[in-house]
């Protein structure tokens, strides 16, 4: 994938197709390197499919034979010196305690590091296409403060308005903009 906000879309989409509740996506930045972490609360991995998951040859998926999702991650990362880990407590061992957890390391400064894209299109893809699903999504850069946006929150506020609704998907993308433009002041 040419941008990372494409493959924070495939991971997350794959924590919502788990059953999440609740996804968090965390950026964290520093002079020298650009974490992306996924945590869910979904159905979680067996230690078997953990094992697996990164291998392009290996899907849980009756659609087609290859998951490619993870494995483009993790070999984006590799390229630019970074790695990818992959925790999962599956709910059948863990019944009050399951999810999964996707971190990836990017070196930001060597040249094959992909851009990170545009994550503020990805989370507001994400809240419209899945309204009842609650995200959490936090940006933390080296410098300004970060930018952060839980719909768990919004949905105290808005009440009974739906977060897919048209007004509240472009509040959202304005509210995120400012933060950005802010942060980079």
């Amino acid at each position: 994938m040419k941008e990372l906000s494409l493959n924070i879309l495939d991971i997350t989409e794959n924590s919502v197709k788990a059953g999440a509740t609740l996804t968090h996506i965390e950026l964290v930045e520093t002079a020298d390197t650009l974490t992306v972490t996924i945590t869910d609360d979904g159905c979680g991995m067996t230690e078997e499919t953990v094992r697996r998951v990164t291998d392009p040859f290996y899907t849980t998926r009756t659609t087609r034979p290859v998951g490619l999702g993870l494995p483009l991650l993790r070999m984006a990362a590799e390229q630019t010196g970074g790695s990818v880990t992959v925790e999962s407590r599956h709910r059948d061992a863990h019944p009050d305690n399951h999810g999964t957890r996707v971190t990836a390391v990017f070196h930001h400064r060597h040249i094959d590091c992909p851009p990170l894209g545009d994550v503020v299109s990805t989370v507001i893809t994400l809240i419209q296409g899945h309204p009842d699903t609650d995200f959490r999504f936090t940006h933390t850069r080296p410098t300004g403060d970060p930018v952060e946006l839980d719909t768990r929150q919004l949905r105290q506020v808005l009440e009974d308005v739906p977060l897919d609704s048209f007004e509240v998907l472009q509040w959202i993308k304005g509210f995120l903009d400012e933060q950005y433009e802010t942060a980079a002041q």
